[in-house]
């Protein structure tokens, strides 16, 4: 299988290649489009800024080719959020692969939001074995509002996308790669998603 990590300038994408080597499996760093285009599995990292990251996968041109990917894609963190229709984060047009716009928490919360948190309202074979309540790792400032994309909810200041889908596109607001055996089991059924 390849599994190719999307490198584009943004993101903690040794942690992540990391975790698939715990996994037994090694994954490609790449923002070639010929590479990306034969992989059997994406994933699409972020750590930072929205509107510097978009810049970036602007600058590769893969805003444009991101979205036309047929294979599974898991957007991780603010790869998720940049999936998103736009981010506040830097008045940001996103990749609008999803359609809910990511907001940030208000004042009335410290941000970021940083530790681990309960996910529930578990669907898709993503969290297969993943129990209701299980925690996972998040570092975050801005969320995507609950919408008919979502696939897992936690909560902070209110209840929120820990998890989007549709098509063959996924994205994950914590980060499973940090996120002990739930994250390594979500990884395990990404994998097998066909």
């Amino acid at each position: 299988m390849k599994i190719v990590i999307i490198n584009y300038g943004a993101g903690n994408i040794q942690s992540i290649k990391f975790a698939f080597e715990r996994l037994g499996y090694e994954a490609v760093l790449s923002q070639d489009e010929a590479e990306i285009k034969t992989a059997d599995k994406i994933i699409f990292p972020g750590v930072g800024e929205a509107s510097s990251a978009m810049r970036m996968l602007r600058k590769s041109r893969l805003d444009t080719l991101i979205p036309q990917l047929t294979q599974p894609v898991l957007g991780i963190c603010l790869g998720m959020q940049l999936m998103c229709h736009s981010s506040e984060e830097g008045n940001t047009t996103g990749l609008g692969i999803f359609d809910v716009d990511v907001v940030k928490f208000s004042n009335k919360v410290k941000v970021p939001q940083i530790g681990w948190n309960e996910i529930t309202n578990l669907k898709t074979g993503l969290f297969k074995g993943v129990t209701e309540k299980d925690h996972i790792y998040l570092v975050h400032s801005f969320y995507a509002p609950l919408s008919k994309e979502t696939i897992a909810t936690s909560e902070y200041e209110l209840p929120y996308s820990a998890a989007l889908a549709k098509d063959n596109f996924y994205g994950v607001q914590f980060h499973p790669e940090k996120s002990s055996l739930v994250g390594e089991k979500i990884l395990m059924n990404f994998l097998s998603i066909k």
